[in-house]
């Protein structure tokens, strides 16, 4: 049966067919001239559903596919590429789609860099991560979960009078890749998420805020009502919010506003910005840029969590490896063409890092509040005001100031400053409330003092 054949089997769960048009593409490549070629094919359906003010908002069926493909013309060390893409999967698109990236490739200038992995890097089995937990649930279920969690803000104090909705979101897909060298793999997939977010006024204005729930399989989703529950609540604890003087202070990043901090530090060890020496970072491998306690380390074959992955983007196989051990920077973050750009061997992390865990103590944040005595709790960033070649960092946020190791009032209108350098070393505990909704694992984070920068 074609894959694009009209049948009752959703072409995800059809990994033959998807696996025979990435064959039929990469030998088309070759017998059209390309010298090596890889590609990789994705497709998924989901639905989303969306209540605003006890009333249906929307009610969406996604489906894609896609093909992408990269061919290379020359001998290795010395390659041009080019790349194209359909989402049409039917043969004549496909050999169109062949002849496109063929034809830009013969444009490009050849790279010494350039090319497929490795052949030897090539992971040798795909293990069952279990990934793939389809939700079977209808469009009237979705719309009534989604009503029952924005109710539940909306009960949670007489405060919130508007809301920006509650959404169910489904989606189950699977995506294959394959090259010349003789690689073929992938694996099916799902993510479930449920999210709310409401407003409330009081005599002093309006706040907004929510609360989200983000699982591989609808059973380990949080329910409605306390998601509802939970937006409700950071909502109006928001209410009445103060300015701060401009003073220096100790600070601690919430879970989720944590997990910026440590993106900071993957873009800053990462493969591109290393190679055009535009990282405060560079050269830095095997120095003690953490405290000594801190360890950082991939994950990438946990069952069921957001970033698992057998291999990378370019078929390379995956393994748990330290980025940082002790303190000290033990790695980088590289694909294939800017390990050679490095003079170095890949990292497996063509497309970014799989389940980056960053290793807690056995503080609670009420446990890191306490520990502080005052200071301030940083639970949203606004804006991008930080610069990867110097490491200097400045965000606008909003939180709580913390007084005798409780939260003394809300927070809003202030900036934070400092270096990413000194931030990082600065680091006192990680907390034990490690957030596992994506790719980036970590707990909350104390950092030992940064300018607030208020009235």
């Amino acid at each position: 049966m074609s894959a694009t054949a009209s049948n009752l089997v959703p072409l995800r769960d059809q990994p033959d067919a998807l696996l025979e048009l990435i064959d039929f593409v990469i030998k088309e490549a070759l017998r059209q001239g390309a010298d090596a070629a890889e590609a990789d094919i994705s497709v998924g359906d989901g639905l989303t559903a969306t209540a605003r003010m006890g009333e249906v908002e929307t009610l969406e069926h996604q489906r894609d596919k896609g093909l992408s493909l990269a061919v290379y013309v020359g001998e290795p060390g010395n390659q041009r590429k080019g790349q194209a893409s359909s989402s049409d999967l039917n043969k004549p698109a496909l050999i169109e789609t062949v002849r496109a990236a063929l034809s830009i490739a013969r444009h490009t200038k050849a790279d010494a860099c350039s090319g497929l992995a490795d052949a030897g890097l090539m992971a040798a089995n795909v293990p069952d991560l279990d990934l793939y937990h389809p939700w079977n649930i209808d469009p009237q279920a979705a719309l009534e979960r989604a009503l029952a969690c924005e109710q539940a803000a909306r009960d949670f104090d007489g405060r919130i009078e508007n809301s920006d909705g509650a959404s169910v979101n489904t989606m189950a897909g699977a995506g294959y890749y394959g090259n010349s060298h003789g690689f073929r793999g992938g694996w099916p997939f799902s993510r479930h998420s449920l999210d709310c977010a409401v407003i409330a006024r009081d005599a002093h204005g309006m706040q907004r805020d929510g609360w989200y729930s983000v699982a591989r399989a609808a059973a380990d989703l949080d329910t409605a009502e306390n998601v509802g529950r939970r937006a409700g609540e950071r909502t109006i604890q928001r209410l009445n919010a103060r300015r701060l003087a401009t003073s220096s202070a100790s600070v601690i990043f919430e879970a989720e506003a944590a997990r910026s901090l440590f993106g900071h530090l993957v873009a800053a060890v990462s493969g591109g910005n290393l190679y055009r020496r535009s990282s405060f970072l560079l050269d830095r491998l095997g120095e003690r840029i953490f405290p000594e306690f801190v360890h950082i380390h991939e994950q990438p074959h946990l069952p069921k969590a957001m970033g698992s992955a057998a291999f990378d983007d370019e078929g390379v196989a995956t393994r748990a490896r330290d980025l940082v051990s002790d303190g000290v920077l033990q790695g980088y973050v590289l694909g294939s063409y800017s390990a050679r750009k490095l003079g170095l061997q890949t990292t497996a992390n063509a497309g970014g890092v799989h389940n980056l865990t960053i290793e807690s103590g056995h503080q609670s944040l009420t446990d890191l509040m306490q520990a502080m005595g005052s200071g301030l709790l940083v639970t949203d960033l606004m804006g991008f005001g930080v610069n990867l070649i110097t490491g200097d960092y400045s965000r606008g946020v909003a939180g709580f100031w913390i007084e005798d190791g409780a939260i003394a009032y809300p927070v809003e209108e202030i900036t934070i400053a400092g270096n990413l350098a000194d931030m990082f070393r600065s680091i006192v505990a990680v907390g034990n409330d490690v957030d596992t909704r994506h790719n980036i694992r970590t707990g909350s984070v104390w950092l030992e003092r940064m300018t607030i920068a208020g009235e």
